[in-house]
């Protein structure tokens, strides 16, 4: 499909404020270099994954959901998230069959590649469209499907949240968050003031002992580490979320360690008693200096609770 055949449908996320309105469907979006038309406003979604079934919570959506999948699978479910949640099944504890998705006669659904959906793989955009289910793809997560040439940056919440308000008529309210979290991020002092040079090296150690899995150029971190006013130590990996050696990350000696928080037995207390028993990492200045910062995994991918968590690291990077 040529882009010219379809532009006079498409909805220009980034001027979405300008003309804050009542959706007119159908309404046309990016959706990873692809157009996304959606023809109706949808009534049975499903969202993967805590962090985009925030954003759904965000938006006030509850009443469109049908279910949610990828959550219990992996870690616990906040008593906030549970209340909110209400009576809204998990319709799988990790991810989804194509089987389960057309059984809840869903509408919709979003996910990401590798966040419910993998590439060559049973549950995709494609395979789901005959069944009437529109797949809008988390931007994050484009990185696996093609090549980007910029970082990440926190237009990856901003504009997923814009295409949620578009496809779900909720523009004005996705706009007012929008606008609440880019005053928050802005009223951090250390945002644009760092200079590269001075600004403490930070790693991310989600998970792995012989080679640790943790956030490359593309994923969200990234984004956030630079927001709160540090530099990600592994920057120069040319994807999302991917393994490293421990040999790069202990020459390039960070200053603060983030210890994702999936809180079970292998939680963030069993990653630092790992750092701090590694024959390399004990010797950098964060273990050392005992210098964590503990997020949860909704935190740290693309979602509403990245905006505390910027304010939690650069208080952890500038303490007062």
């Amino acid at each position: 499909m040529k882009w010219s055949a379809v532009l006079p449908l498409l909805v220009f996320i980034p001027f979405a404020h300008a003309n804050a309105q009542k959706t007119e469907y159908p309404v046309t979006v990016d959706n990873c270099g692809t157009p996304l038309t959606i023809d109706k406003r949808p009534e049975k979604a499903v969202f993967h994954d805590i962090n985009m079934t925030e954003m759904a919570f965000a938006l006030g959506l509850q009443d469109s959901i049908t279910g949610v999948t990828g959550i219990t699978g992996w870690y616990k479910m906040s008593p906030d998230f549970q209340k909110t949640l209400g009576d809204i099944p998990e319709l799988a504890p990790k991810y989804p069959t194509l089987e389960t998705l057309i059984a809840s006669d869903a509408d919709f659904f979003f996910a990401g590649w590798n966040y419910g959906m993998k590439l060559g793989g049973d549950v995709t955009p494609e395979s789901l469209k005959p069944y009437g289910i529109d797949t809008l793809v988390l931007t994050e997560s484009c990185i696996h499907a093609r090549k980007l040439s910029d970082e990440a940056k926190m237009d990856l919440l901003y504009d997923d949240v814009r295409k949620l308000g578009v496809i779900f008529d909720k523009q004005d309210e996705a706009e007012a968050l929008i606008e609440d979290w880019q005053t928050r991020v802005n009223a951090i002092p250390t945002n644009n003031q760092t200079q590269q040079s001075s600004a403490p090296k930070v790693f991310l150690f989600d998970s792995g002992e012989d080679k640790p899995f943790t956030a490359g150029k593309f994923a969200m971190p990234n984004a956030m580490i630079q927001a709160a006013g540090g530099r990600n130590v592994t920057d120069n990996m040319e994807t999302s979320w991917a393994r490293t050696s421990w040999e790069h990350v202990a020459n390039e000696n960070p200053d603060v360690i983030i210890l994702l928080d999936y809180q079970t037995a292998n939680g963030a207390e069993s990653l630092k008693r790992f750092l701090e028993q590694h024959p390399l990492m004990k010797h950098t200045n964060a273990v050392k200096a005992q210098r964590y910062v503990k997020l949860r995994y909704e935190q740290l991918t693309p979602g509403p609770a990245n905006i505390v968590a910027i304010e939690k690291l650069s208080n952890a990077f500038y303490p007062q």
